[in-house]
């Protein structure tokens, strides 16, 4: 496989794959987070540096058909300021504008295609009735599979050099992220700066390790973690949980929760959790005092109990003072730390401590020499609205496509470019 930073792109007409799915102003449209679009610049700035030309190709949202609310146009301004220069944009991805403008496109020069999931060719998922039968679903899928390969070959050509610098979207077998590779020559494909150091990153925490390892899961269901706690008892010395799923796992022990988030068909699944990590000699950490609440409100009345004495009423929405104790006591002695996800309801100031008190120690235990790995949106902002980014040792742009990684699949996006 090549890498990029061995690659000449000079005379070269590079066709990049990034992840500008930015979120917008509901009003204005403005960009109001450009962590992403600053995600590509290495490898745009790369490319243009050595003499070659750029074509983006990028998704924003989840559009019905073309619809001018998920435009790319806002990424525009952001992305020219970033770049101190022009960026041209075409109004349609496959349409004539970008066949022409990318035909013309000169060296050091960059070119935005308008949002690829204008078409559902993009995702290869195709719209059926709710009463259609086996053989019309299976037809269906076939016909798409065929145009979504129709539809990575005309974007293809616009091109001679392939980037997917897109890790957000790496676990999904779309046009862009998972076919478009099969078009060029392999000494013609690669990751982007972006994508490789994501790898890099998980890869450290994965098989490069130091111990102590500790991983932090948070965020309201077991159901949706499952996967990746059972890969990471293989792996870790430590593992704290808090979010939701606390009370589960608090219910399944006979503890009482009120009226706290809890899956009740997975209260056998939260019991076989613990006695697993008993057998693989993990640590397993549970909060031990609730920070709780008499509505899912920030303004709610609070009260503090032990974590499995919580009253009927009432909800459990963060961890409490103790728990952030013994957590931060743990984090201070560990080498290695993964977080995925949020200690209590965080995007409410009043239960947001938890989370809070979690990142500085986090970035604290960093300062002292331990490898630290942050993944998942509220987790990810909890670093950066506590200004600790660079604090801690990697921030991951991709929430979905880092849990899949990180629970041992084999992401399309990756597979297309690594051949593994």
């Amino acid at each position: 496989m090549k890498m990029i930073q061995d690659f000449s792109f000079k005379g070269k007409k590079a066709i990049v794959r990034v992840d500008f799915n930015v979120p917008l102003d509901k009003q204005t449209f403005t960009v109001t987070d450009d962590t992403r679009i600053r995600g590509a610049l290495p490898t745009i700035n790369k490319i243009t540096e050595d003499g070659g030309c750029v074509i983006l190709m990028s998704h924003l949202g989840r559009p019905d058909g073309p619809m001018e609310k998920y435009s790319l146009k806002p990424v525009l301004p952001v992305l020219e300021k970033h770049l101190g220069k022009k960026v041209q944009f075409a109004d349609d991805c496959l349409g004539e504008s970008a066949e022409k403008m990318s035909a013309a496109l000169q060296p050091g020069e960059v070119l935005l295609l308008e949002n690829v999931r204008f078409y559902p060719e993009e995702e290869g998922k195709p719209k059926l009735p709710d009463n259609a039968t086996d053989e019309e679903k299976k037809s269906a899928k076939a016909e798409m599979k065929v145009r979504q390969k129709e539809m990575a070959g005309k974007l293809a050509a616009y091109a001679g050099v392939y980037v997917n610098d897109a890790f957000g979207t790496a676990h999904r077998a779309h046009a862009t992220t998972a076919v478009m590779a099969d078009f060029f020559p392999k000494d013609k494909i690669m990751f982007g700066f972006l994508i490789n150091s994501e790898l890099a990153a998980m890869d450290k925490v994965l098989h490069g390790s130091l111990r102590p390892f500790t991983a932090i899961m948070g965020g309201a269901k077991v159901s949706d973690k499952i996967l990746l706690i059972e890969n990471l008892l293989n792996r870790v010395d430590n593992l704290i949980i808090g979010g939701g799923m606390t009370y589960t796992f608090i219910k399944a022990q006979g503890g009482k929760i009120g009226k706290s988030l809890c899956e009740e068909d997975k209260l056998d699944l939260a019991l076989t959790i613990i006695e697993k990590a008993k057998e693989k000699k993990v640590n397993l950490y549970l909060p031990v005092d609730s920070l709780n609440g008499d509505a899912f409100d920030n303004n709610a009345n609070t009260s503090l109990t032990a974590v499995d004495a919580v009253e009927d009423g009432w909800m459990g929405l963060d961890i409490g003072p103790e728990s952030v104790k013994l957590f931060s006591s743990v984090i201070e002695n560990s080498k290695t730390i993964l977080w995925n996800g949020p200690m209590g309801v965080f995007e409410m100031e009043k239960f947001s401590k938890g989370t809070t008190a979690i990142a500085h120690a986090i970035a604290d235990a960093t300062s002292k020499g331990a490898f630290s790995l942050i993944g998942g949106g509220d987790s990810v902002a909890a670093v950066s609205k506590n200004g600790l980014t660079d604090r801690v040792s990697y921030v991951s742009t991709g929430g979905g496509a880092m849990l899949e990684y990180m629970e041992g699949k084999k992401l399309p996006g990756i597979v297309a470019v690594r051949g593994e």
